[in-house]
């Protein structure tokens, strides 16, 4: 298996080109020489003169054409979404070849995506198709609090429709498996409520007691330490605190508004289930501050360093 990280350089528009090219040139030689950037050099040559960096791109960079490039900083452009997209289904195609070990995605902007033609919700809907994955489950990861979602990009009454007993269970197991892999023996396991203190047994909906505790139930027996469902106005302070290693959180907000509040920087986005490995930044384009070199390229070395542990751990039965 391939120990290569593959970056895909996210929208040429914004800041990623720049957080790629800072991330390279932080890097180790060693480590520079198991990574491929998977974009356009006349862009990252761009990035690079922005945020002088003196790093020779020569053998690191897999070229992917675009018209006019390097395109201008921070605009929402087709041509810019169309590039992203082919930036990230190369890299797709490599995974699945096992030429990359894991991809990085850097930060790519839905409304050019689609402006594009390619219509997606976001990076894990896109994997999911290029790769034909049956289920994907977004994991965000930071030092102290760890949240796996049952849905992401739906609406709240959406959300509510799809936390059935199968899908719960489903992201238990998918979490559970995930963070063995990185080396939990027997991870701790906290699954969040619905509904306001889990409903009060039907005072306030009735969806803790009918799906989400038959699934609990369910992941007990078959050995996976869990507890739940919890009120969710609890359970991420006591993962925080040290009690649990993962929560899972049943919608995206639930899950997300905890991770951004303690590790807005640094939390690592990873798709869990897919054939292949993938992580990314936790934040977007950034267009009003693309072009400027003063891109934060943290979260972007907290990616990489999760997807070189992942690559590690596939040398390792769970």
């Amino acid at each position: 298996m391939s120990e290569i990280i593959g970056i895909t350089m996210g929208d040429p528009a914004g800041v990623g080109p720049e957080i790629c090219v800072k991330a390279l040139a932080a890097m180790t030689p060693e480590d520079r020489a198991l990574t491929r950037i998977y974009g356009n050099r006349a862009t990252l040559e761009a990035a690079k003169a922005a945020v002088g960096a003196a790093i020779d791109l020569e053998g690191a960079v897999v070229d992917l054409p675009i018209e006019g490039a390097p395109l201008p900083w921070g605009k929402l452009s087709p041509v810019a979404g169309d590039a992203a997209f082919r930036f990230i289904e190369a890299a797709v195609r490599d995974a699945e070849a096992g030429r990359i070990g894991c991809i990085v995605t850097a930060p790519i902007n839905k409304e050019a995506l689609n402006l594009a033609g390619h219509h997606y919700d976001g990076h894990t809907g896109m994997l999911r198709a290029l790769t034909g994955a049956k289920a994907a489950y977004m994991l965000l990861a930071s030092e102290r609090l760890k949240v796996i979602h049952v849905s992401t990009h739906v609406s709240l009454q959406d959300a509510i429709r799809r936390a059935t007993t199968e899908r719960v269970l489903a992201t238990i197991r998918a979490g559970h498996a995930h963070l063995q892999r990185i080396g939990y023996a027997s991870p701790r396991i906290a699954v969040a409520g619905i509904n306001p203190h889990c409903g009060e047994n039907g005072l306030f909906g009735t969806e803790d007691d009918a799906h989400i505790a038959p699934a609990v139930a369910a992941a007990r027996a078959e050995g996976i330490d869990v507890e739940g469902p919890i009120s969710a106005d609890t359970v991420f302070h006591r993962a925080y605190t040290g009690a649990f290693d993962l929560v899972v959180a049943q919608y995206h907000d639930q899950g997300h508004i905890p991770i951004k509040l303690v590790a807005f920087d640094t939390a690592v986005n990873v798709s869990v289930e897919l054939p292949i490995d993938r992580t990314s930044v936790d934040h977007g384009t950034a267009f009003d501050i693309a072009g400027k070199g003063i891109a934060d390229h943290g979260n972007m070395n907290s990616a990489i360093a999760y997807a070189r542990k992942l690559v590690a751990g596939k040398k390792v039965p769970a």
